[in-house]
Parts: structure tokens; sequence; C-alpha cells
């Protein structure tokens, strides 16, 4: 048995990375948590490529040389002793049939540029999450035929990650939320996922490894052991759970309680749809706008169409619209009115008892489990609400950037400050809905638009 022959017979994969290995999208990700053998099927799918194809030229990353040294080299040099020579100078394994690893890192921004204008038909970017997102785009730029090859082969990148690090937000956006932009096709997109239940040798021959994991903080266990990408150090929210609040949508009956919350800037408006029982024993989420560059009377037009012939019991929106514009001389109220849309109200924008408030609609439960559902196709609230971290300034804030994620969760606190119960508080008969733009602008009862104050 010659040296190719006997690495090949010592490579036993488990499930998830034989699937690794068989995988042949564009951009294939895989782990998701510790102890899955992240490391070992990098390696391994690699060596299996220059082995396959001659000429294949690989670009292997990590973060920091230590972390390549300690995790690839020397693993390599052991498995590819009598198969590939090693060049100490430039960091490659080169193959008899010309094919090359190459090992590298990227521990500065402008690391990246030593790659520019180089080829490599597979580039691997290990523990992905530590990786900037320029980095990566950068990356991708290299990731195309460099003409060594004597066969056809379509140039794809490789990826193992644990959730958490400054990549954090978008790797989960690429292969876990799978929220495309433009030009990103999602059939080249396959995540993986393993954990440390999957990995046979650590099960039975390092346990200790497998209770440490179990016995983290809460938090972190959840990322770490369950692979839980909602779950992250600073996380604003903690009390979010996907597997309880995202929901399969259902069709809400027609004796249910609607009503609308809205978070408008010029660069996104988010509208949320909300709906709850006569006796106020859940709540759900069931419908999201999320668009930007809207203009006012743009947004008006296309919540009232997504609304329909749903009768909302009102609309709260940013309150800063009930004030008059200079430039027109009406309010943002009023130009909405005139886009076809009913019941405006002003939200209350307290962010620190709106925050709590949603963290109370959180963690209760409800009869069907958690209390408030979010409807699965509402994927941009799912998205940005466990992405939402605390201002390093007011610290029971939330903070206001990246902006982008922001838009959505406003939307929902301004909703749940609209209730005037909150989850436990069931209906008593005489009770009713408190009429928010009665407050706001004295008209009680003028309107009918809220006859179902009298009710």
């Amino acid at each position: 048995m010659n040296a190719t022959e006997k690495l090949l017979s010592s490579l036993h994969p488990f499930p998830p990375q034989e699937e690794f290995f068989r995988a042949k999208a564009r951009r294939i990700a895989y782990g998701g948590a510790r102890g899955g053998g992240k490391s070992f099927a990098m390696r391994a799918k690699l060596v299996l490529l220059a082995l396959r194809y001659p000429g294949i030229q690989i670009l292997l990353l990590r973060r920091s040389f230590p972390e390549l040294r300690e995790n690839h080299i020397n693993p390599l040099r052991r498995w590819l002793y009598g198969i590939a020579h090693f060049r100490e100078s430039t960091k490659e394994f080169i193959f008899p049939s010309g094919s090359r690893i190459k090992l590298g890192y990227l521990a500065e921004e402008s690391d990246s540029l030593q790659y520019q204008g180089q080829a490599y038909e597979v580039i691997g970017m290990e523990e992905a999450t530590q990786f900037t997102e320029n980095q990566y785009y950068a990356m991708t730029e290299c990731c195309r035929l460099s003409g060594a090859m004597r066969e056809k082969f379509v140039p794809r990148m490789y990826f193992t990650m644990n959730p958490g690090g400054v990549g954090h937000a978008w790797v989960k956006r690429l292969f876990i939320d799978r929220d495309y932009r433009e030009g990103e096709c999602p059939e080249d997109y396959v995540f993986i996922p393993s954990t440390v239940y999957d990995n046979r040798y650590l099960l039975s021959e390092n346990p200790e490894y497998v209770r440490n994991l179990e016995s983290l903080p809460p938090l972190r266990r959840k990322a770490m052991l369950e692979g839980d990408w909602d779950a992250f150090e600073g996380q604003y929210f903690t009390e979010f759970d996907r597997a309880r609040h995202e929901i399969a949508p259902f069709e809400i009956p027609d004796t249910w309680h609607r009503f609308a919350a809205m978070d408008y800037g010029l660069d996104m408006t988010c509208c949320l749809w909300f709906a709850y029982p006569p006796d106020r024993s859940r709540l759900v989420v069931y419908r999201e706008l999320h668009e930007p560059d809207l203009v006012l009377s743009e947004a008006a037009r296309k919540i009232a169409a997504m609304t329909g012939g749903e009768e909302l019991r009102y609309l709260a929106a940013s309150p800063d619209l009930a004030g008059r514009r200079q430039d027109v001389g009406r309010t943002g109220f009023d130009i909405m009115a005139s886009g076809g849309l009913k019941g405006l109200v002003p939200a209350d924008n307290g962010r620190i008892p709106g925050w709590r408030r949603v963290r109370e609609f959180l963690r209760a439960e409800g009869d069907e489990g958690a209390y408030l559902g979010i409807f699965s196709p509402c994927r941009n609230l799912l998205r940005t609400l466990p992405r939402l971290t605390f201002d390093p300034v007011h610290t029971e804030d939330a903070a206001l950037t990246p902006h982008e994620i922001t838009h959505a969760p406003d939307a929902l606190r301004y909703g749940l400050a609209s209730l005037p119960f909150l989850p436990g508080q069931r209906v008593e008969p005489a009770e009713r809905v408190r009429d928010l733009r009665a407050e706001f602008f004295g008209k009680k009862g003028r309107d009918p638009y809220f006859d179902f104050l009298k009710k």
C-alpha cells in the first residue's frame, strides 16, 4: 500500500462530513457548533481535491498564522509525508501532478491585498466568522480558473464556522437566513450542519469535552453546543428563540382583533401586522413590509394594498410623522391618509420602556407555547430582532447600529407598546381597547373607523 492509499484508507468521515465531501455547489459551509469535526473536514476535502484534479490550485486561509500552523500545517505535513512536498518559504504543499495547496492568513483587512491578481480554483476559509465581509468578498475575486488545470472544473469556496465573531452577520445572512442580494443565486449556497453529537471520535474518546460544552453558560451553550445562530455574546434579546417564536402561518379567524405598527424612514419602511383573539390568550405578527426608498405616499399605498379588506383597529406609526412638515405644510399622517391609510396614531416612542415590554412578550408562555408568535414569512423581523446588541453608552438600550437592522424591531416595539395589556392579562367583558388616536387628537367617538371602541 503506497502513501496515498494509506492516507485514503485512514479517513473515516461521519455522515455530515461525507455530505460535505460530496457537495459541489459554488459556496459550501460546514459546522455551526464546536466539536463537529470542521478542521478535519476542511483538510480532507482539500487533499481529496488535490489528488483528484491534476494542476488544481487551492488556497486555505485562517485568521492568524499560529492558528494556521497548529490546525493545518502540522497535520497536513503528517498526512502528506511521501505524497506532496512542503515548501516552507511559501507555505505550500506541491503535488507531483502539479496540484498545490497554499496556506495563508488574513489577520488585517489589508492582508487580502497579498492575494490580489492571484487565481485559485478552490478557496477554503476556516472559521469563516472570524473574517470580515470585505475580506470574504476580496477572496471571491480570487476564486477563478488559474489555467493550470487539465480538467473542467467550476471554482468553489468552502467554509467552516461557529456562531459569533466579526463575520457572524454575513455568514448568517448567506447560509442560515438565506437572505440574498442582487446577483447572489440561492442554489450556489449550501450549509451542512454538524455538532459534537455527530463526532463519533469525541463522543467515545473525549466525553469530557462534550460535558464541558454542556456545562457552558446558557447563551454560549446555545451557540457552541447547539449551533444556534441567534445566540451570541452581547445579544440584546437573549429571550428570543427561533424554535419558540417562529411559527407556521395559519388562517386568522375573523373574530381576532388586528392592528399594525410602522417605523418609517426614507432608507427603509417597515410595517408589521398583528392579531390576537378576543380573550388575549396569544399574539401573532402575521405580515411584514420591509422596503427601502419609499416616500410617504408610496409607503401608504403599499400598506393599504397589503391590508386589503382587513379591518385594522389602528396603525401605530413613528410619532414624528404626526408633526407638520415645513416643505408641504401638512403632517406625515395627512400625506399617508391621502394615500389610503386609515386609523393612523402616533406610537409611544419610549425606547427603554418599549424594549422592556418586548422582553415581557418574548418571555411569556401561552396556551400553545410562546405567547408571541411570528409567522415564518416575516423573515426580516426574524432576521434582525436577534441581531440587536446592547448600546455601549446607554446600557439598558439597544444599539442604534447597524442601522439597517433596527427598523423591524422598532416597528415591533411600537406595536407592543400600543397594547393596553401584557401577556397573561385576559380580557374582562367590561374592558375596551384604548383609543390612541383619541388620546392624541381629543376626538373620541367622532371617527367611525373607531366604532369598535363602543363595543
